[in-house]
Order: C-alpha cells, then structure tokens, then sequence
C-alpha cells in the first residue's frame, strides 16, 4: 500500500496553481519525499513571468535564510573537529566582539547600554545572542540603517568589515535574555572563516556543497547558470521597504531580475541568507539532516551531533522568550534547535505536523522540513517577499499531512 493517497498529493498541485492564478506567487516547485524516495513533485507558473520561462526544478531560487541551516551545519563540523565548544565567546573569533554593550531593559535609544558579556556560539546559533535584524521594531532599527548595516550581495562593504559594523552597535538585550531573530548566522559565516581559514563560499564548497554533490548552490550564480535564475517579486507596494504586513493581496512587483541580480557579483557573503539553490540540490542536504549526517556516502555529522542539532534549545518554546521580532516560523508551540525550528506540539502551533519537525525558511516564501516521525521530507521553493505575506506554509503543512495514507 502506498504511503500517500493521490488523489489527495494532487490537491497540493491545485493549491499551488491557484497561488498562481490569483497573482500571490509567480511560480513555485515542491518535492516530498520519505524514506529518502520521491513520492511527488509538482511544479507550476513561471520563474520570469514576463518572458514566459517556467519554473522548474532546474530553478535556481534565492533561497535566503534557508542559508542558515547550511551554515549552522558548518559549525557543527568545526565543533566536530575539536577546534571550539559552543559556549566558546565569539570574541575568541573575532576579537571585535571583546567589549559589547546591550540596550538596557526599556530602552528608548541606543544611548542606554551597559557592558555586558560577549554572545557565545550556542547564543548565536540560537538566536539568542542579542543581535538582531534591522525590520525588527526597537531602537536599533535607526541605528542599523545609518551604519548601513547589510549582509545582502549588494552590501557596501565584504563580510569581514560588515561584521566589524555589526559590532560596533550595542546588543538589542543581554546574551541569553530573549529569542529575538537576527544576524547572527552571518555572524557564524565570519566564524567560519577565521576558524577555517577560508573564505565562506570557499568553505562551504570544499566542505559541504562538493561531497554532498550540490552542483547548483552558492553564493554567485555564472553567467552560464544566469537564464535559470528566477526573477525575484514582492507583494509589498513601492517604497515599503520590508514593512511586513503591508502587503497588496496578488500584486506582484519586480525587485530584480536575472540580468540585474546583484548575484551574479556578490560583494558579501551572507551566512544568513546569501545562498541561492534549487530543489534538488537542497533535497540533498536536506536529506543529509534527515538521515543523521550523511548521504550517499558523504559524512558531514555524527547522528548524535545531528540529534542534538534537531532538539530543542530554549527553556520552552519561542513564545515563552518574548520574541517581539518576525520569524520564518510559528513560535507558540515550537521551540528552536540549532540552525532551525522544531515542533514541540503541533496543536499549539496551529499547523499538522510531527513532534520533532526540523525546519526553516527564507524571506522570499521558500521552505523546507524534515519529519523525523513520518520520516518526510519537503521542500518548497518561489520568488515572493515578504514570507509573511501569505499562510503558504501551514496551508502546505496540511495537504501534505492530509495525503498520509
């Protein structure tokens, strides 16, 4: 007997036509798998809706903060190899870390700071370093925007003087107090490179991308991959900025196109969020994770370090940490491990899943999770900012569960 009903797998090819039909998404590609074996794909709509290209699994998509899981991986291998612990400060990396200062509780402007102890590698690979992004609400929104604080391809400055930048700032709040999403995976992505002793893309390439056979996924795209990549959309009206509730209901806009792409020359190497991929190549590292480590003859991990990867890390669940920030994921019901989230109760997070669910997503409506449960994978890619914009997610969520035979 099959693992999934068909008739019911096809609801999930209807859904996302309908996405398309309306205006919500240009195009988009999904795979489901368990047990590591295909079970359905389904692609629709265009990855250029002026030139009529499709989109396919031969996209290569901005898969942003999808960037993060891959890079927390990296971590994870130098801590394998003996080079740090996790509690490790990160100004043992990166000595402009040595001397933070964090907005005292209440504060109203970056004025109000007070000396506190550097973030550690486990703060920052649990979003509880004090960094933060410069969308969030707080005083430091202003204060990232003057210092041009951006990790983007098209930033002012590399990865290393970004990161220095980054520094110099005071923390939202001390390490360790709030879970509040951030910059700090662009953080690991420097570490990476001290500790490495490489530049990030190179890294990650030697280490990750090459054994694990990800042909298609860096931090550039060549000119002999640049038809193939998809053009980027927003639902937000001109000049929102990433205001991420004011979206026009299936009114897309045009952010960049292929030939335009600031990918095609990337000036900093984000680890939160730099990477662009397609569905295939990131079905192999995600398959890695479901499978404890390794694929296809490729050890990137121990089970046990990708067992404690996929555990929940905070007191309790996200809520519970006084998030005032957005997130790719639900937070009542879902803790964070390290590089993603994990379900804790799918009924508190209001979406089907299983209790173990490991999962992240990207800024541009992107997603991926692995169920250790159902022993499921799935991966989403489109090209729509913000991610916030439509519920694709949970609907996703429940026609995929609603297909289990």
């Amino acid at each position: 007997m099959s693992a999934f009903d068909k008739p019911r797998l096809a609801r999930i090819d209807d859904w996302m036509r309908r996405y398309v039909e309306m205006g919500r998404f240009p195009g988009s590609t999904f795979l489901l798998a368990k047990g590591g074996k295909v079970a359905h794909r389904a692609s629709v709509g265009f990855r250029d809706v002026a030139g009529k290209k499709p989109f396919g699994e031969e996209t290569v998509a901005r898969i942003y903060s999808m960037t993060k899981p891959v890079v927390s991986v990296g971590i994870l291998m130098l801590m394998e190899r003996g080079l740090f612990h996790l509690d490790a400060p990160v100004s043992a990396f990166l000595p402009e870390f040595a001397e933070p200062r964090a907005l005292r509780p209440g504060a109203k402007s970056v004025e109000e700071a007070e000396p506190c102890a550097p973030p550690t590698l486990h703060h920052l690979l649990t979003h509880t370093s004090g960094l933060t992004y410069g969308f969030n609400p707080g005083p430091l929104s202003e204060a990232y925007a003057k210092a041009e604080i951006n990790f983007g391809p098209n930033a002012p400055v590399p990865l290393a003087e970004m990161t220095k930048r980054l520094a110099a700032l005071p923390l939202a709040f001390a390490p360790g107090a709030r879970w509040e999403y951030s910059h700090a995976t662009d953080v690991l992505g420097r570490v990476i490179e001290a500790v490495g002793g490489k530049p990030l893309d190179e890294w990650l390439e030697s280490e990750i991308f090459e054994p694990l056979g990800m042909v298609d996924t860096g931090f550039a795209v060549p000119d002999r991959k640049l038809d193939r990549l998809a053009t980027l959309y927003t639902a937000l009206p001109e000049g929102a900025g990433l205001a991420l509730t004011r979206v026009q209901d299936g009114a897309m806009r045009v952010v960049e196109t292929a030939e335009g792409s600031a990918w095609r020359a990337p000036r900093c190497l984000s680890g939160g969020g730099g990477l662009v991929s397609t569905i295939d190549d990131y079905f192999l590292f995600a398959e890695m994770i479901r499978k404890g480590g390794a694929h296809d003859g490729a050890r990137l991990l121990s089970p046990a370090t990708v067992a404690f990867m996929r555990r929940n890390h905070l007191p309790g669940d996200i809520a519970s940490m006084g998030p005032k920030s957005f997130a790719e994921t639900a937070m009542t019901g879902v803790g964070f491990g390290l590089g993603g989230s994990v379900v804790l109760d799918p009924a508190l997070s209001h979406a089907p899943g299983s209790v173990g669910d490991f999962s992240w997503g990207g800024i541009a409506s992107t997603v991926f999770w692995t169920d250790p449960v159902l022993d499921l994978t799935a991966i989403f890619l489109t090209q729509l900012t913000p991610s916030s914009a439509y519920p694709a997610r949970p609907e996703l969520k429940a026609l995929v569960h609603a297909a289990i035979a």
